[in-house]
């Protein structure tokens, strides 16, 4: 694609009918990698980033080092990016709107906004004025607005569902694209947030997880290995490491890409 609106029209159309299969990135080495594994768009995972810049996941990373980084993706891959940007990487909905309008400017196609639950407990007013910020800074923008009711197993289970899907519509009135819920694994769980919720439907997967086919046919549309791919890459270096120390071998770094084509991912 030629131009950042076409990147962004393309990446909405994947979501229709889906799925969407995300192997999500942290870094351009990491985005090259899965763009040249065949992936259609690159999500990238905030917690990966922010590990990789140096700071723990949780809104510890500045604004300013995350845009960076998006910006140097999307320059890297010739596909759709999708950037992962925590709460907002602001306290208030203005501040929200400005990280999303910084990102847009970078090039990404998509955000993922994480939801208010958890330590700040923002309720579902106050975090749909966030999303109605993003959406005012960014109108063709993808936001994808992620709901912690089941990843956070907040309430009683009995009516964690029903209290997702009002969530989620709140979201998606407020301008949210899309809505993320990870933290179910149910299929048929699953199949009732997608027949429920009026927009496309992202899940995160895992081993043990329904495979891919299974969740299209549960009417999924993106599916995302949100933090997993490198948390599976820094646990090799720190296999690589252990194995080298204690007994001195080196076969843990067996079946690695080639020096050569890593290196010529670069030189496209």
């Amino acid at each position: 694609m030629t131009s950042a609106t076409d990147r962004t029209e393309l990446f909405h159309a994947l979501h229709q009918p889906g799925p969407l299969a995300l192997a999500n990135a942290w870094d351009v080495a990491s985005a090259l990698v899965v763009e040249a594994a065949g992936a259609k768009a690159v999500a990238t995972t905030s917690a990966g980033v922010a590990w990789s810049l140096g700071a723990p996941d949780g809104d510890a990373l500045q604004r300013d080092r995350a845009v960076d980084l998006v910006a140097r993706v999307v320059a890297a891959v010739r596909v759709p990016v999708s950037a992962d940007i925590e709460t907002g990487f602001g306290e208030t909905a203005a501040e929200v709107g400005e990280t999303v309008r910084a990102v847009g400017a970078a090039g990404a196609s998509g955000v993922n906004i994480e939801d208010g639950l958890g330590a700040g407990q923002r309720d579902v007013a106050e975090q749909a004025e966030r999303y109605a910020a993003a959406r005012e800074a960014a109108p063709g923008i993808f936001i994808n607005a992620r709901i912690d009711t089941f990843l956070r197993q907040v309430g009683d289970p009995a009516d964690r569902l029903e209290r997702t899907l009002e969530r989620a519509a709140r979201f998606v009135a407020a301008g949210a694209s899309g809505i993320f819920v990870p933290g179910v694994s149910d299929i048929e769980t699953i199949a009732e947030l997608a027949k429920g919720i009026a927009a496309p439907l992202n899940v995160l997967v895992g081993p043990g997880s329904p495979a891919v086919d299974e969740l299209a046919k549960a009417g999924v549309a993106r599916v995302s290995l949100g933090s997993a791919v490198a948390e599976a890459a820094y646990a090799v270096a720190r296999r690589a490491a252990e194995e080298m120390l204690t007994k001195g071998t080196y076969s843990s770094v067996e079946n690695a890409i080639a020096y050569g084509e890593l290196n010529a991912l670069f030189g496209r």
